[in-house]
């Protein structure tokens, strides 16, 4: 059963997107949105872990909180808008958000 899991805190608060990475599926994705987006930032650790971490799996970006925090989304990654969000949490079998 396929998972869409959504962060949206950042990742230099606290361990969500570590544990989330943990146990990702693999046919799951993995859809960044809010302050999580700050994961993207070119060189940093985190981007890193997620380029590693996500090579058999989906990434996907929130366009909007990209824009809003001036950064761009990797090559690696798929940046959706809002209507793509929901197409996303129908594609998958479950949603889970890292609350």
């Amino acid at each position: 059963m396929s998972t869409l899991h959504v962060l949206s805190h950042s990742p230099f608060s606290d361990t969500r997107l570590a544990s989330c990475l943990r146990i990702l599926g693999t046919g799951d994705a993995l859809l960044l949105c809010g302050d999580a987006v700050y994961a993207l930032q070119p060189n940093s650790n985190m981007c890193k872990l997620l380029q590693e971490n996500l090579a058999a799996q989906s990434l996907f970006i929130l366009e909007e909180d990209l824009v809003a925090r001036n950064l761009e989304c990797p090559q690696w990654a798929t940046a959706v808008d809002y209507p793509g969000f929901v197409q996303l949490s129908i594609q998958y079998d479950k949603v889970n958000t890292w609350l």
